[in-house]
């Protein structure tokens, strides 16, 4: 079995970029997916980013693989625009960085995380209680 779309090779790790929210919700505008690896507890307590989807820090090369039997449904191509938000770049850079590292080449995270985009204005909901 061959795979059609392979990590581009010997290709050199450049390190992702951190962007204003501003520019991230304009990307998400413009058809990037936002990635939200903030746990389940952090998006409870602090909103969630309507259309985004959920990633997990911990399963990365699963979640992103484009061979990953498991990928998200969602990530289709090497240089696809993707944006990661997490709580704080603390979170989302490494995210970031490991999917550059892995061979996709269009990847930011957001500087300050879902409290800025959430301050500036981006899209954000309150996420329902449960109890």
């Amino acid at each position: 079995m061959t795979h059609d779309h392979v990590a581009p090779a010997s290709t050199p790790a450049v390190e992702a970029p951190l962007i204003s929210p501003e520019e991230a919700a304009d990307r998400f505008a413009a058809g990037a997916v936002v990635v939200d690896v903030r746990s389940d507890a952090g998006r409870a307590k602090d909103g969630a980013i309507p259309g985004a989807i959920r990633g997990d820090r911990d399963r990365i090369d699963a979640q992103f693989l484009l061979d990953s039997p498991e990928k998200l449904a969602e990530i289709t191509e090497w240089d696809q625009d993707i944006v990661i938000v997490c709580g704080s770049i603390r979170g989302s850079g490494p995210v970031a960085q490991k999917l550059r590292e892995s061979g996709f080449t269009n990847v930011a995270h957001v500087d300050g995380g879902f409290p800025a985009w959430r301050d500036a204005g981006a899209p954000a909901a309150e996420l329902p209680s449960e109890g």
